[in-house]
């Protein structure tokens, strides 16, 4: 899934679960969740799918170093 189907699934689930709902349609996909418990699952499972797109590019490292000028 792209970082985009993830956000309007996030998105779609908490407008869903403010409201009380427990069904949620995404892209023509309806899910029922059980309970509110099933819920906060699901949206943690989004979360740490995004975050590990967003930051799936290049880690910068910067290196210091010093020497005393002997």
């Amino acid at each position: 899934m792209t970082l985009d189907e993830l956000k309007s699934q996030r998105e779609a689930l908490l407008a869903a679960r403010f409201r009380g709902v427990r069904t949620v349609e995404v892209e023509g996909r309806r899910i029922t969740y059980a309970t509110d418990a099933e819920m906060a699952m699901a949206l943690a499972d989004l979360e740490r799918r995004i975050a590990a797109l967003e930051t799936s590019g290049r880690r910068r490292r910067i290196l210091t170093s010093a020497t005393k000028g002997l």
